[in-house]
């Protein structure tokens, strides 16, 4: 496998997105990475709480918290990284903005693939599934 020259990892305001982050900046040391904030609609099934928020308040708040985890790395990788953001269903924007800004490589923390849980019986596939399902370039997802 070619080493990618570009690689997306997704922010959904989950816990050990950086451990996605690090995976990203370690394993492929010479692509560059976007940090996309994926901001929920209010209205969908994981939505990241604040019902109430204004949309331009949860975008500002999703590439805060984007840039913390930029925060979190080695300074000698920060150079390689940049924060984007967009609102939508992460299952749907992921995939677009991979395919839209010829990314070559996913990296996404989620616990959700081959999943049997309650949750996932009622509500559908979860997100990394629904990422890797509908995205045509690699995506891998830690868990």
């Amino acid at each position: 496998m070619v080493d990618p020259d570009t690689v997306l990892v997704p922010t959904l305001g989950r816990p050990r997105e950086d451990e996605a982050l690090s995976y990203a900046l370690e394993t492929f040391p010479d692509a560059n990475v976007t940090l996309l904030a994926v901001v929920t609609p209010i209205d969908a099934p994981m939505s990241e709480g604040g019902v109430l928020e204004r949309a331009g308040e949860r975008t500002h708040e999703a590439r805060k918290r984007s840039a913390r985890l930029l925060a979190r790395i080695d300074e000698s990788a920060a150079d390689r990284v940049e924060i984007h953001s967009t609102a939508g269903r992460p299952g749907t924007v992921v995939p677009r903005y991979a395919t839209d800004h010829d990314v070559d490589h996913v990296v996404m923390y989620g616990h959700d693939t081959h999943s049997s849980g309650l949750v996932t019986r009622f509500l559908g596939r979860g997100v990394a599934t629904t990422v890797i399902e509908r995205t045509p370039q690699p995506v891998t997802v830690l868990k």
